[in-house]
């Protein structure tokens, strides 16, 4: 080997050991950023020495669309189980204490104890009170649900803005990988930032990958429509800003095509969207559809019947705006539980006489005016506990009394939200496991780095040596050549 050659290796190891030290020195400093995919420089033999062929980007794409699935699996379930805690505490209170079922079940006490005593004006009024805590539980909680309805659609529209948002981002930086690919620059910083905005789309909507020529990506979301093709396919939605019970919310559409919302308590969402979505138009309304069924079921529980057998049944101590008439037998009423009232003739803020809760109001069946009449108020009492039939549309059994009915509705939201929190976990650790294998290849260990590091200074100092030995040997036959 010529002293020209070995000159020209160690200036060479020494370029290599700076360019490497650099990268493994990056390595470290971003060891805590969760974004960032390790570097390292690869080698490439030439005559003489070696030169450093590329930085090479550690990545699995595999291990990551499991990650992106993931973690629009958690993200959906998130959505949800939230979404069903939060309709538990606005409709029925903390331990259901503000439910209808609670409220049907003390109605029906205070019917019994003036059943017991029909002549005590105190049991009166405090059957009626409890009638009219009845009705501010299913006036309170339809108002709620639609006030959620209302919240669920505001969020949906935020996270269309945000997604719209981001991927006019991807688009900058799909753009800068594409370009720097084709000119042969090191692209892995755009990467970096590219991989970290698809897992922020992740979490609004479910999404695929498939990379073309020159690292440019398409993206399509799990429905199947294509959301980023060279440039962002348009995501709209118009939002309401008020819902009533007639209200149906807005779709949102990607490329054109509609998101279909997710189902069931341990939802299929994929995506907070989808969850939205799921909770607006599916979980509320028919949350909103079983209180209009109790409403109905009280209306009908309590209507007076002519003694005479010859007029039609009229309302009695609930009415509501189509009053004094009865509601259709089985069929859903949209609404009722927000116009669900207590009848002003029995109720004694309103003018009316309590009395007329044990006497009737619209048909009298105490015609003797006897103080010691209770057979109303023990039919009443009974009936609350008397099978009637239900629309399907609620989503329960279709025969039920109405007591069981408002029991029923507490347990279905019950069952959802324990089918959701048991889903949340699920889907949290297959979104943490799928990071952390991802992380295992793909992120910084600051002890392997050190020890790369440690490794690359013994290099650069028996580079040194041997331009220190290489320096000797030309200084001495540039002695002998004088």
């Amino acid at each position: 080997m010529s002293l020209t050659s070995a000159l020209s290796i160690a200036q060479t190891a020494l370029f290599n050991t700076s360019r490497q030290t650099s990268v493994v020195s990056r390595n470290v400093a971003e060891a805590s950023n969760p974004d960032y995919a390790r570097r390292s420089a690869e080698l490439s033999s030439t005559l003489p020495g070696a030169r450093i062929a590329k930085i090479k980007r550690a990545a699995n794409e595999v291990l990551f669309r499991q990650n992106l699935f993931a973690i629009s699996s958690w993200q959906g379930q998130q959505t949800m189980s939230g979404g069903l805690n939060t309709l538990q505490l606005k409709v029925n209170g903390a331990e259901n204490a503000t439910a209808p079922a609670t409220a049907i079940s003390k109605l029906q006490t205070a019917l019994q104890l003036y059943a017991s005593t029909p002549s005590n004006t105190t049991l009166a009024e405090s059957a009626v009170q409890a009638a009219h805590q009845v009705v501010r539980s299913l006036n309170g909680g339809a108002e709620a649900i639609q006030t959620f309805r209302a919240e669920a659609d505001a969020e949906i529209s935020a996270a269309v803005k945000d997604l719209n948002r981001l991927l006019g981002e991807f688009e900058l930086v799909n753009n800068e990988v594409v370009n720097g690919t084709r000119s042969g620059r090191d692209v892995s910083d755009a990467l970096d930032r590219r991989d970290a905005l698809l897992k922020q789309i992740s979490e609004y909507v479910a999404i695929s990958t498939n990379t073309r020529s020159d690292n440019d990506l398409v993206i399509v979301t799990g429905d199947g429509a294509m959301l980023f093709e060279t440039v962002p396919r348009p995501v709209t939605f118009n939002p309401h800003h008020t819902y009533g019970p007639g209200t149906t919310g807005n779709a949102v559409y990607i490329d054109g095509v509609p998101m279909v919302p997710g189902v069931g308590g341990n939802t299929s969402a994929r995506g907070s969207i989808a969850a939205n979505l799921q909770l607006r138009d599916d979980t509320a309304l028919m949350m909103q559809n079983q209180l209009d069924e109790v409403a109905r079921g009280l209306i009908a529980t309590f209507a007076e019947s002519d003694p005479n057998g010859v007029l039609a049944d009229a309302a009695g101590l609930f009415t509501w705006p189509g009053g004094p008439a009865v509601p259709a037998a089985g069929t859903l009423q949209p609404g009722l539980a927000g116009s669900i009232r207590v009848n002003a003739l029995m109720d004694p803020a309103a003018g009316g006489s309590a009395a007329r809760l044990r006497d009737g109001a619209t048909y009298l069946h105490n015609a003797s005016g006897a103080a010691s009449y209770s057979d109303l108020l023990r039919t009443y009492s009974e009936r609350l506990d008397e099978p009637m039939a239900f629309d399907a549309a609620a989503g329960l059994d279709t025969t039920r009394s109405v007591t069981a009915f408002s029991f029923d509705a507490v347990g279905w939201l019950e069952s959802n939200r324990q089918q959701a929190d048991s889903g949340a976990e699920g889907k949290e650790a297959l979104a943490v496991r799928t990071a952390t294998a991802l992380s295992n290849l793909t992120s910084v260990n600051v002890d392997e780095e050190m020890a790369l590091l440690l490794d690359l200074e013994h290099a650069y100092q028996a580079s040194a040596r041997l331009l220190s030995v290489i320096d000797e040997m030309l200084s001495t036959l540039m002695q002998a050549t004088r």
